[in-house]
């Protein structure tokens, strides 16, 4: 059965999206306890690019979206989150991917306890349109978020050793999560950038879907965004456990025009 690499891609961020307002104190305490390589190359990767920390001192994230696949459709969608609760809206002038039976203006938004969603200022009650905002709507701010996350609790670090791609040294480290049920789980397999301390590359599966063997590859450009180091330039698609670049095409993902501190509050995430 053939399986959408989006909807995949989705679960996946959606099944591993939890609460980091208290993690960087667990952590700390892991990383002095334990002397655990792959958790320190992690931190040092978090110190770099920025914690959560940083983002709750921001209070706030405004940008604009743009989701392409290789068939030329896309979403492009203004995006605004709150970090203290992870609020979450969008607004999309273009989804030629998502509902896209609904004709003009979507918005999609999570104020803490609902998920809403509006077509034409006009309230949708559909279940199944609902699901997808679900969906989206904690993928979108995970995706943002995705490596101040990597130091969320009950994750598993595994330093693996080092390997040189297109002449560039980089450390590599698997991140698993626990499992209470001995369920495959979901595996991040990070290549951080000896020089940089950053991630150019990661692996990624989707277990819940039996994606495990063929994993998919991440590659991803920086940009400094008011003292933070932000991925905004994102490529995906299938690949291997040795990092092999296919010849399918990629699907791309960029956030433009991002923008802190705009003094976003509860009520803007308000349906």
């Amino acid at each position: 059965m053939k399986i959408d690499i989006k909807i995949l891609f989705i679960t996946l961020i959606f099944a591993i999206s939890c609460n980091t307002k208290n993690n960087e104190k667990e952590v700390s305490k892991t990383i002095v306890e334990h002397n655990n390589k792959g958790l320190k190359l992690v931190a040092q990767l978090v110190e770099k690019v920025g914690s959560y920390k940083d983002l709750l001192n921001k209070n706030d994230v405004i940008y604009t979206y743009t989701y392409t696949t290789p068939d030329g459709k896309a979403d492009v969608s203004t995006e605004k989150y709150l970090f203290d609760g992870e609020l979450s809206y969008g607004k999309y002038e273009k989804h030629e991917r998502t509902l896209t039976n609904l004709v003009g203006t979507i918005e999609q938004g999570y104020d803490g306890a609902e998920f809403w969603l509006k077509n034409e200022g006009e309230i949708i009650r559909d279940s199944i349109a609902l699901n997808r905002v679900k969906f989206n709507r904690p993928t979108n701010f995970y995706w943002f978020t995705m490596f101040q996350k990597l130091l969320d609790p009950n994750l598993i670090y595994e330093y693996l050793g080092e390997q040189i791609i297109n002449k560039i040294s980089y450390d590599i480290v698997r991140i698993s999560f626990e499992s209470k049920d001995e369920k495959p789980t979901d595996i991040y397999q990070i290549y951080i950038n000896k020089e940089t301390q950053l991630v150019d590359q990661f692996l990624f599966t989707v277990a819940d879907f039996g994606v495990i063997q063929e994993p998919y590859i991440m590659q991803m450009e920086y940009e400094k965004v008011d003292g933070m180091l932000i991925p905004s330039k994102r490529k995906y698609k299938k690949s291997t456990w040795d990092a092999i670049i296919t010849q399918e095409p990629w699907i791309t993902v960029n956030w433009t025009d991002i923008s802190f501190n705009n003094g976003l509050t509860e009520s803007d995430f308000k349906k």
